[in-house]
Protein backbone atom coordinates (compact mmCIF):
# COMPACT_ATOMS: atom_id res chain seq x y z
CA UNK A 1 0.00 0.00 0.00
CA UNK A 2 2.93 2.30 1.02
CA UNK A 3 4.74 1.17 -2.24
CA UNK A 4 1.83 2.01 -4.28
CA UNK A 5 0.91 5.63 -3.18
CA UNK A 6 4.73 6.73 -3.30
CA UNK A 7 4.52 5.16 -7.05
CA UNK A 8 1.55 7.54 -7.94
CA UNK A 9 3.23 10.42 -7.08
CA UNK A 10 6.35 8.98 -9.17
CA UNK A 11 4.05 9.05 -12.23
CA UNK A 12 2.86 12.00 -12.45
CA UNK A 13 6.38 13.72 -11.98
CA UNK A 14 6.87 16.42 -14.56
CA UNK A 15 9.58 19.40 -14.18
CA UNK A 16 7.09 21.99 -12.94
CA UNK A 17 5.75 19.66 -10.05
CA UNK A 18 9.41 18.54 -9.37
CA UNK A 19 9.68 23.06 -8.44
CA UNK A 20 6.70 22.83 -7.18
CA UNK A 21 7.46 20.00 -4.44
CA UNK A 22 10.26 21.83 -3.47
CA UNK A 23 8.73 25.08 -3.06
CA UNK A 24 6.11 23.08 -0.45
CA UNK A 25 8.81 21.15 0.94
CA UNK A 26 11.10 24.50 1.55
CA UNK A 27 7.93 25.91 3.32
CA UNK A 28 8.55 23.15 6.39
CA UNK A 29 12.10 24.22 6.63
CA UNK A 30 14.32 25.81 9.37
CA UNK A 31 14.97 28.89 7.33
CA UNK A 32 11.76 30.64 6.78
CA UNK A 33 10.39 29.35 10.02
CA UNK A 34 13.15 30.68 12.19
CA UNK A 35 12.72 34.11 10.50
CA UNK A 36 8.81 34.34 11.04
CA UNK A 37 9.09 33.52 14.23
CA UNK A 38 11.46 35.60 14.87
CA UNK A 39 9.73 38.41 13.33
CA UNK A 40 6.77 37.52 15.44
CA UNK A 41 9.11 37.48 18.94
CA UNK A 42 10.65 40.73 18.09
CA UNK A 43 8.32 42.81 16.72
CA UNK A 44 4.43 41.45 17.35
CA UNK A 45 3.84 39.42 20.52
CA UNK A 46 6.48 38.12 22.97
CA UNK A 47 4.23 35.70 24.47
CA UNK A 48 3.43 34.19 21.35
CA UNK A 49 6.60 34.17 19.63
CA UNK A 50 7.46 32.07 23.37
CA UNK A 51 4.85 29.99 23.04
CA UNK A 52 5.10 29.35 19.14
CA UNK A 53 8.99 28.55 19.65
CA UNK A 54 8.23 26.38 22.61
CA UNK A 55 5.68 24.32 20.74
CA UNK A 56 7.90 23.91 18.19
CA UNK A 57 10.84 22.82 20.03
CA UNK A 58 9.04 20.41 22.05
CA UNK A 59 7.84 18.64 18.68
CA UNK A 60 10.95 18.82 16.93
CA UNK A 61 12.87 17.41 19.54
CA UNK A 62 10.20 14.59 20.35
CA UNK A 63 10.63 13.73 16.63
CA UNK A 64 14.51 13.53 17.04
CA UNK A 65 13.89 10.44 19.75
CA UNK A 66 11.75 8.84 17.70
CA UNK A 67 14.00 8.94 15.07
CA UNK A 68 17.06 7.98 17.12
CA UNK A 69 14.86 4.78 18.61
CA UNK A 70 12.92 3.94 15.62
CA UNK A 71 15.95 4.12 12.53
CA UNK A 72 13.69 3.08 9.97
CA UNK A 73 15.36 3.55 6.06
CA UNK A 74 13.79 6.26 3.90
CA UNK A 75 12.33 4.60 0.95
CA UNK A 76 14.58 5.57 -1.85
CA UNK A 77 16.90 3.61 0.07
CA UNK A 78 14.90 0.41 0.26
CA UNK A 79 12.85 0.72 -3.18
CA UNK A 80 14.80 0.50 -6.63
CA UNK A 81 11.42 1.64 -7.97
CA UNK A 82 11.63 5.36 -6.08
CA UNK A 83 13.57 8.12 -7.32
CA UNK A 84 14.13 10.07 -4.07
CA UNK A 85 14.79 14.42 -4.76
CA UNK A 86 15.84 17.42 -2.78
CA UNK A 87 18.11 14.68 -1.04
CA UNK A 88 19.70 17.33 0.65
CA UNK A 89 16.91 17.79 2.76
CA UNK A 90 16.73 13.95 3.75
CA UNK A 91 19.16 13.63 6.86
CA UNK A 92 18.73 11.39 9.49
CA UNK A 93 16.44 8.74 9.62
CA UNK A 94 12.45 8.36 8.49
CA UNK A 95 10.23 7.94 10.72
CA UNK A 96 8.72 10.73 11.33
CA UNK A 97 8.87 13.04 8.94
CA UNK A 98 10.52 15.67 10.28
CA UNK A 99 9.12 18.25 7.19
CA UNK A 100 5.68 17.65 8.24
CA UNK A 101 6.22 17.38 11.74
CA UNK A 102 8.38 20.91 11.87
CA UNK A 103 5.91 22.10 9.57
CA UNK A 104 2.72 20.75 11.45
CA UNK A 105 3.67 22.30 14.69
CA UNK A 106 4.40 25.68 13.39
CA UNK A 107 1.97 26.64 11.30
CA UNK A 108 -1.13 24.73 13.89
CA UNK A 109 0.85 27.27 16.51
CA UNK A 110 0.58 30.16 14.26
CA UNK A 111 -3.27 29.25 13.80
CA UNK A 112 -3.72 29.00 17.38
CA UNK A 113 -1.73 32.45 18.22
CA UNK A 114 -3.84 34.24 15.68
CA UNK A 115 -7.76 32.69 15.36
CA UNK A 116 -8.09 34.30 11.83
CA UNK A 117 -10.13 32.27 9.99
CA UNK A 118 -8.37 32.88 7.06
CA UNK A 119 -4.99 32.26 8.21
CA UNK A 120 -6.29 28.92 9.85
CA UNK A 121 -7.12 27.97 6.02
CA UNK A 122 -3.42 29.17 4.73
CA UNK A 123 -1.90 27.13 7.80
CA UNK A 124 -3.79 23.88 6.81
CA UNK A 125 -3.02 24.52 3.43
CA UNK A 126 0.43 24.59 4.15
CA UNK A 127 0.16 21.51 6.42
CA UNK A 128 -0.75 19.82 3.64
CA UNK A 129 1.08 21.19 1.31
CA UNK A 130 4.39 19.63 3.56
CA UNK A 131 3.54 16.58 4.02
CA UNK A 132 2.74 15.82 0.47
CA UNK A 133 5.69 17.05 -1.19
CA UNK A 134 7.72 14.38 1.31
CA UNK A 135 5.70 11.40 -0.72
CA UNK A 136 5.90 13.25 -4.15
CA UNK A 137 9.71 13.89 -3.43
CA UNK A 138 10.47 9.90 -2.51
CA UNK A 139 11.96 11.03 0.59
CA UNK A 140 9.08 9.58 3.14
CA UNK A 141 6.70 6.42 3.42
CA UNK A 142 3.15 7.66 4.19
CA UNK A 143 3.53 6.40 7.53
CA UNK A 144 6.21 8.81 8.05
CA UNK A 145 4.40 11.67 7.04
CA UNK A 146 1.10 10.52 9.29
CA UNK A 147 3.32 10.22 12.12
CA UNK A 148 4.52 13.84 11.71
CA UNK A 149 1.11 14.96 11.52
CA UNK A 150 0.23 13.29 14.36
CA UNK A 151 3.22 14.58 16.29
CA UNK A 152 3.16 17.93 15.29
CA UNK A 153 -0.18 19.06 15.60
CA UNK A 154 -0.89 16.69 18.64
CA UNK A 155 1.97 18.17 20.95
CA UNK A 156 0.92 21.70 19.22
CA UNK A 157 -3.09 21.23 21.00
CA UNK A 158 -1.30 19.69 24.46
CA UNK A 159 1.36 22.54 24.95
CA UNK A 160 0.08 25.72 23.05
CA UNK A 161 -2.46 26.93 25.97
CA UNK A 162 0.16 26.00 28.66
CA UNK A 163 3.33 27.69 27.30
CA UNK A 164 0.66 30.78 26.80
CA UNK A 165 -0.31 30.79 30.36
CA UNK A 166 3.26 29.87 31.37
CA UNK A 167 4.34 33.08 29.89
CA UNK A 168 2.05 35.14 32.03
CA UNK A 169 3.63 34.26 34.86
CA UNK A 170 7.38 35.66 35.13
CA UNK A 171 8.30 33.71 38.00
CA UNK A 172 7.72 30.61 36.64
CA UNK A 173 8.81 31.20 33.42
CA UNK A 174 12.01 31.94 34.64
CA UNK A 175 12.17 28.86 36.77
CA UNK A 176 11.21 26.80 33.66
CA UNK A 177 13.37 28.31 31.29
CA UNK A 178 16.65 28.36 33.15
CA UNK A 179 15.65 24.26 34.26
CA UNK A 180 14.91 23.40 30.59
CA UNK A 181 17.46 25.49 28.65
CA UNK A 182 20.56 23.85 31.29
CA UNK A 183 18.92 20.35 30.47
CA UNK A 184 19.29 20.81 26.70
CA UNK A 185 22.01 22.55 26.90
CA UNK A 186 23.79 20.16 28.08
CA UNK A 187 22.26 17.32 26.75
CA UNK A 188 22.98 18.09 22.71
CA UNK A 189 27.08 18.84 24.32
CA UNK A 190 26.88 15.57 25.54
CA UNK A 191 25.93 14.32 21.98
CA UNK A 192 28.04 17.09 19.94
CA UNK A 193 30.88 15.51 22.00
CA UNK A 194 30.14 11.86 21.55
CA UNK A 195 29.30 12.60 17.71
CA UNK A 196 32.72 14.03 17.19
CA UNK A 197 34.42 11.10 19.10
CA UNK A 198 32.35 8.72 16.70
CA UNK A 199 31.17 7.12 19.54
CA UNK A 200 27.24 7.11 18.70
CA UNK A 201 25.51 6.86 14.93
CA UNK A 202 25.66 10.07 13.57
CA UNK A 203 22.49 9.18 11.05
CA UNK A 204 20.64 9.36 14.24
CA UNK A 205 21.71 11.78 16.67
CA UNK A 206 22.91 14.51 14.45
CA UNK A 207 19.91 16.54 14.27
CA UNK A 208 18.87 15.60 17.08
CA UNK A 209 21.73 17.49 18.83
CA UNK A 210 21.01 20.39 16.38
CA UNK A 211 17.76 20.55 17.75
CA UNK A 212 18.95 20.66 21.76
CA UNK A 213 21.23 23.16 21.22
CA UNK A 214 18.74 25.48 19.76
CA UNK A 215 16.43 25.25 22.54
CA UNK A 216 19.32 24.76 25.33
CA UNK A 217 20.44 28.34 23.82
CA UNK A 218 17.48 29.64 23.64
CA UNK A 219 15.62 29.25 26.39
CA UNK A 220 18.74 30.38 28.46
CA UNK A 221 18.21 33.29 25.84
CA UNK A 222 14.64 33.88 27.18
CA UNK A 223 15.79 33.37 30.69
CA UNK A 224 18.46 36.09 30.20
CA UNK A 225 15.66 38.27 28.31
CA UNK A 226 13.19 38.08 31.37
CA UNK A 227 15.87 39.58 34.37
CA UNK A 228 18.19 41.95 32.31
CA UNK A 229 16.42 43.23 29.04
CA UNK A 230 12.72 43.00 29.25
CA UNK A 231 12.18 44.75 25.48
CA UNK A 232 9.32 46.15 23.96
CA UNK A 233 7.75 45.37 20.80
CA UNK A 234 5.90 48.24 20.24
CA UNK A 235 8.00 50.65 17.84
CA UNK A 236 7.38 52.35 14.33
CA UNK A 237 7.07 49.99 10.98
CA UNK A 238 10.13 51.36 9.99
CA UNK A 239 11.89 50.51 13.36
CA UNK A 240 10.56 46.88 13.35
CA UNK A 241 11.59 46.60 9.65
CA UNK A 242 15.09 47.45 10.86
CA UNK A 243 15.14 45.52 13.83
CA UNK A 244 14.01 42.62 11.64
CA UNK A 245 16.63 43.43 9.03
CA UNK A 246 19.81 43.33 11.41
CA UNK A 247 18.71 40.67 13.46
CA UNK A 248 18.24 38.11 10.44
CA UNK A 249 21.83 39.77 9.59
CA UNK A 250 23.10 38.30 12.70
CA UNK A 251 21.19 34.52 11.84
CA UNK A 252 22.96 34.77 9.05
CA UNK A 253 26.16 35.60 10.21
CA UNK A 254 26.05 32.95 12.79
CA UNK A 255 25.00 30.28 10.67
CA UNK A 256 27.77 31.22 8.39
CA UNK A 257 30.35 30.29 10.98
CA UNK A 258 29.99 26.56 9.42
CA UNK A 259 32.46 27.34 6.92
CA UNK A 260 35.73 28.14 9.70
CA UNK A 261 34.74 25.05 11.67
CA UNK A 262 37.73 23.00 11.29
CA UNK A 263 36.30 19.18 10.17
CA UNK A 264 37.69 17.39 13.11
CA UNK A 265 35.50 19.75 15.56
CA UNK A 266 32.09 19.58 13.09
CA UNK A 267 29.90 18.14 15.37
CA UNK A 268 30.76 20.56 18.40
CA UNK A 269 31.04 23.47 16.02
CA UNK A 270 27.23 22.20 15.24
CA UNK A 271 26.65 22.36 18.58
CA UNK A 272 28.09 26.18 19.48
CA UNK A 273 26.54 27.32 16.06
CA UNK A 274 22.78 26.56 17.02
CA UNK A 275 23.31 27.32 20.61
CA UNK A 276 24.21 30.79 19.88
CA UNK A 277 22.14 30.83 17.60
CA UNK A 278 19.01 30.49 20.38
CA UNK A 279 20.42 32.39 22.37
CA UNK A 280 21.15 35.30 20.06
CA UNK A 281 17.23 35.66 18.84
CA UNK A 282 15.80 35.73 22.06
CA UNK A 283 18.14 37.43 24.03
CA UNK A 284 21.47 38.77 22.88
CA UNK A 285 20.02 40.57 20.12
CA UNK A 286 17.39 42.31 22.24
CA UNK A 287 20.10 42.92 25.13
CA UNK A 288 21.99 44.76 22.46
CA UNK A 289 20.04 46.72 20.40
CA UNK A 290 17.17 47.67 23.43
CA UNK A 291 18.43 51.21 23.74
CA UNK A 292 17.90 51.96 20.20
CA UNK A 293 16.07 49.29 18.32
CA UNK A 294 13.80 47.57 21.23
CA UNK A 295 13.01 51.31 22.75
CA UNK A 296 9.46 51.43 22.92
CA UNK A 297 9.49 55.21 21.53
CA UNK A 298 7.13 55.94 18.54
Amino acid sequence: MQETILLFFQNISSPFMDSFANFASAVGEQTLIIAVSLYILWNLDKNKGFTIYSTLLFSVMSMGLLKAIVRAPRPFQVLESINGKRLATATGYSFPSGHTTTGSSFYSSLAFAYKKRVLSIFCAIMIVLVGTSRLYLGVHWPIDVFGGLVLGIGITLIAYAKMSALYENKEKRYRFTILIGSITFVAGLVLAILLNMHSIDEVAFSDLMKTLALAGGGYLGFAFEAQKVNYSVKATIQKKLLRFFLGMVGVISIMALKVVIPEALYSVGSFSRYALLGFWGTGLFPFIGKRVLFSDAQ
